[in-house]
């Protein structure tokens, strides 16, 4: 119930000399932390309040932090609070020749102004602590800023974790009641009741849209595979549905390709014209570039908004993330791929939790900022050295940490048998499936597709089957018009 945070800030002396240093005094509110303490000592229904919301740090005066701590500990021993069990407790932890005796206690009693305050004097230092703790983030900064040993990357990764986390170590979020839930949930259900069409970000292939009613908001959505079996491909695909389709705003980063390679999938996945001559290893023809030219121009002004900052740390991930949904209304987040985020900088080494902190991460931006975020990641070699259960991908392939599986609302999996040798058919050579493996608000099940490798394009096995009929073409030979 009282857990402190270890490590958070420098000590209360250290916060004196560095105010000395700057010429200031550190933000501090005594009246209001004894006139808490006090009314904790008074009210048994405020020391749950004041337990929940406030920890020891938040009392910038020593011995007020001793009294706090001495309270705790009788919280979690089930005691009731009074000025005997407090001084008996401050006793026993040898803290009261400290604190000045039980006198301090009895004079803290008699400054409560009215119980009905106590709010207003947790808010106040709540304010103060966090003013405490961007300051003493500040002056870290300002240190290491200054030091040329320190890496600038490194510098700009420890400089947003630390402002981030002093903020975030003090807002919480409040409690609701059930009925004012309700009344959200009933508002959603009245809004898809009179409304058509999908209900998240479509990804514009019909059957995964029927499934998932396009991506929920504050969903993290896993899209694994092996190298080289069409993540990218796939992921733009859908970034290019929602952009170009439906004009809906959406970040992609990429951590493992540059701006120009994916710009380049693109525009081969929009015009038609192989990669190859975009590339530029054949030469295009002049109704070629009339093709491009015009094909592209819906691409060109939609709305997609590419990072390709190699190895992008995860607190530089969140701001421009949150930079994104609020300056750009961004409504899907995609990121290739999640193993090259860089995780915090005192996991480093220990991969495994590196990992799990990535994508705890991710799964807690997706649901503080509303909005779908698809992270692909790797499977392991097991994958592919499986020989039951059809050769499929499995959640225990998931590369690196468990926790992959366990934040993800959904994962999917590109299942490519031909890659992983199952089929000699070259009928098979394009058959994929995306296998829902996981799906915590819906169904799981396999969705048949085809994937135009040089097309960078993938389609539902059904519209794939038209097309062959329409132009009487078996499934592994050439469709590219219609792709």
């Amino acid at each position: 119930m009282a857990e402190q945070r270890p490590g958070r800030r420098k000590s209360a002396a250290n916060l004196d000399n560095l105010g000395l240093e700057i010429g200031n005094k550190p933000p501090q509110a005594l009246d209001a932390e004894e006139a808490v303490l006090g009314a904790m000592l008074l009210e048994p229904a405020i020391v749950d309040q004041s337990m929940a919301e406030l920890t020891k740090d938040c009392f910038y005066d020593k011995k007020n932090q001793m009294i706090f701590e001495a309270m705790a500990k009788l919280v979690n021993e089930h005691t009731s609070l009074d000025i005997i069990t407090v001084t008996d407790k401050l006793k026993a932890l040898g803290n009261l020749e400290a604190v000045g005796g039980s006198v301090v206690l009895a004079n803290y009693t008699d400054r409560v102004g009215s119980a009905a305050h106590i709010d207003y004097y947790i808010k106040i230092l709540k304010q103060k602590t966090i003013q405490r703790d961007l300051i003493t983030a500040s002056y870290a900064i300002l240190k290491d800023a200054f030091d040329d040993s320190v890496d600038v990357d490194d510098l700009i990764d420890m400089a947003q974790s630390k402002v981030y986390d002093a903020v975030q170590n003090n807002v919480r979020k409040d409690v609701q009641e059930i009925g004012s839930v309700i009344n959200e949930v009933m508002a959603d259900i009245q809004e898809r009741q009179t409304s058509s069409g999908l209900s998240g970000v479509p990804s514009g292939f019909p059957t995964l849209d029927r499934i998932t009613q396009g991506w929920q908001r504050s969903d993290l959505i896993i899209l694994a595979a092996r190298p080289s079996v069409g993540k990218t491909a796939f992921s733009l695909n859908i970034a290019r549905n929602a952009v170009v389709d439906r004009h809906m705003p959406v970040a992609f980063f990429s951590l493992e390709m540059s701006r120009t390679q994916l710009a380049k999938r693109l525009v081969v996945s929009e015009t038609g014209l192989s990669a190859d001559k975009i590339k530029g290893a054949i030469k295009l023809e002049d109704y070629e570039w009339e093709q491009l030219e015009y094909k592209i121009k819906d691409l060109s002004k939609a709305p997609l908004y590419i990072d390709d900052t190699p190895g992008l740390p995860l607190m530089e991930f969140r701001t421009k993330a949150k930079n994104l949904v609020q300056n750009k209304g961004v409504r899907l987040i995609i990121v290739d791929y999640l193993q090259l985020m860089q995780g915090p900088a005192e996991l480093r080494g220990m991969r495994e939790q590196e990992v799990a902190a990535i994508s705890r991460t991710l799964k807690a931006t997706a649901k503080e900022l509303d909005i779908p975020i698809i992270a692909l990641s790797q499977l392991s070699r097991q994958a592919v050295q499986r020989t039951g259960g059809a050769g499929k991908p499995q959640l225990s392939d998931l590369r690196e940490s468990g926790s992959i599986e366990q934040d993800a609302d959904m994962v999917l999996f590109i299942h490519r048998p031909d890659f992983v040798g199952l089929s000699d058919n070259p009928e098979d050579k394009e058959k994929t499936q995306i296998i829902i493996a996981k799906h915590r608000n819906g169904e799981t099940r396999d969705i048949d597709m085809v994937f135009k490798s040089e097309r960078v394009k993938f389609i539902e096995m059904d519209e794939a089957l038209d097309i062959q009929a329409r132009m009487g073409a078996p499934m592994g030979s050439a469709m590219n018009e219609d792709f």
